[in-house]
């Protein structure tokens, strides 16, 4: 067999496989060195996009300084990024649907890898803003295709177990950056050390390379595509390893009846049949991370400007709640085939909401702006955030059919980058102003009141059943 992810023409087939058996003999097959193989190779490449997209975070004090820029300017180079991902969610994800997950994965992860290495080198505030726009075109398309993926490839009473634990790279991106800040920042002094924050974030190129040679194409979506003697070669070698270390096989079971086939049309989220399940989802990626960026992004600044800590101190602080929040998505990866989907994204809003009446009224009510209050908000709001920014990939994944899942993925998540967008320039304005950050975390709370109320009316649980029937 080819070492290369895309098959060979060598490669076994059998004319029979069809794009309903193949769903049949994936939920069959137990989890193997494929599964892990798979998950390794999409969660290096999450693991980079999570490095890349809090970078920003990490040295805003830093260019805030070094481009002598007001912190609503600073708002608005964060908001140029996730313009970017806004764009490539859309642009990448349909073409996801249309000539497969794999060249969707290595697009995104050339295009932000290749420009972080650029941005290392922005010589001002506006084209550090552009070139962070065109690496996000690069960084919203690549959870949601790598979601799609691996999700394909999963069946339905371990889904939710893996795919949130493979989501945790994203997580263990999220907290390297801090560290490889400081390490940065105290090395080569805060002048040249966010430049070389930034250069690290230029990794993803090496992984694209590997992938090129070892990613596999989505089983399911080859076998709709009419690609079966691909899609069969892929399952035969899940087959052959699971017999290989002395697995016996049920024979498939018949699979629930998948919508029907056919290309791609881009408006049938508002169809009938999604149209409520889209407008669910888009108000809960919107909302989630209206509130889980914009304390992402602000909380370093906070502890410094607000709080009267050091840069580095300040990182420290970020880095000691993103353990918490990193051990969180463990716990949720373990609870999402238990409980639910539904119940985990209903206490992780009831405690985002309890966090930020717990911010708005120790700052906002009380006037407390030392930095063990801003810790402690900080610290319930990791512990809330959890559930729903890891579970909504994978719970968008499973409520589309194969012929628009990654599209609809990205669609559903880009809603998320309108929402980062917003959410920094309304954080920014408002700490630019005498209202403070008690009047962010108001706002914060509003939001996440309003996202439990839709969980709790739209949501849908998914918990233990094929993609094929949730997507009918």
């Amino acid at each position: 067999m080819a070492q290369r992810g895309r098959l060979q023409q060598t490669e076994p087939a059998v004319a029979t496989a069809t794009a309903t058996d193949i769903p049949a003999r994936i939920e069959r097959i137990p989890l193997g060195r494929f599964h892990y193989r798979l998950a390794g190779t999409l969660g290096v490449g999450t693991f980079f996009d999570g490095f890349d997209s809090t970078s920003i975070a990490v040295i805003l004090t830093v260019v805030i300084a070094y481009f002598d820029i007001s912190t609503g300017q600073a708002g608005i180079l964060v908001a140029a990024g996730y313009l970017g991902q806004f764009l490539g969610a859309l642009v990448i994800g349909a073409l996801a649907d249309r000539f497969g997950r794999r060249p969707a994965f290595l697009l995104s992860l050339l295009t932000f890898g290749v420009l972080s290495a650029v941005c290392a080198l922005a010589w001002s505030a506006p084209s550090l803003g552009v070139l962070r726009a065109v690496q996000g075109i690069g960084l919203g398309a690549e959870v949601p295709v790598a979601a799609t993926l691996i999700n394909e490839y999963l069946g339905a009473r371990n889904r939710g177990r893996v795919a949130v634990a493979y989501q945790s790279t994203f997580n263990w991106g999220l907290l390297a950056a801090p560290v490889v800040g400081i390490v940065a920042l105290r090395g080569f002094g805060e002048d040249a050390g966010w430049r070389v924050l930034l250069a690290v974030g230029a990794l993803p190129v090496l992984v694209a390379a590997y992938a090129w040679f070892r990613l596999p194409e989505s089983a399911r979506w080859l076998a709709e595509r009419g690609r079966r003697a691909e899609a069969e070669g892929y399952v035969a070698r899940m087959e052959r390893e699971a017999t290989a270390r002395g697995v016996v096989l049920a024979p498939p079971q018949a699979a629930p009846a998948a919508p029907a086939a056919g290309r791609l049309r881009l408006g049938e989220l508002f169809a009938p049949a999604y149209r409520r399940r889209t407008l669910m989802l888009a108000a809960i990626w919107f909302l989630a991370f209206f509130v889980g960026y914009g304390y992402a992004v602000w909380m370093p600044t906070l502890y410094v400007r607000v709080g009267g800590l050091a840069t580095t101190q300040a990182l420290g602080l970020t880095v000691l709640v993103g353990v918490l929040q990193l051990a969180m998505v463990y716990v949720t990866a373990f609870l999402a085939d238990r409980v639910g989907r539904k119940p985990l994204l209903t206490w992780g809003f009831v405690i985002m909401t309890a966090g930020a009446l717990v911010g708005f009224v120790g700052v906002g009510v009380l006037g407390v702006h030392a930095w063990p209050m801003l810790l402690a908000t900080a610290a319930v709001f990791a512990v809330g955030a959890t559930a729903p920014t890891s579970t909504l990939y994978l719970y968008t994944a499973e409520l589309y059919p194969t012929r628009m899942r990654a599209w609809a993925t990205s669609a559903c998540s880009s809603v998320n980058r309108l929402a980062s967008i917003l959410s920094p320039l309304l954080v920014g304005g408002l700490l630019g102003t005498s209202l403070g950050a008690g009047a962010v975390f108001l706002s914060f709370a509003l939001a996440c009141a309003v996202a439990l109320a839709v969980v709790m009316v739209a949501g849908i649980e998914t918990r233990r059943r094929p993609l094929e029937e949730i997507s009918r």
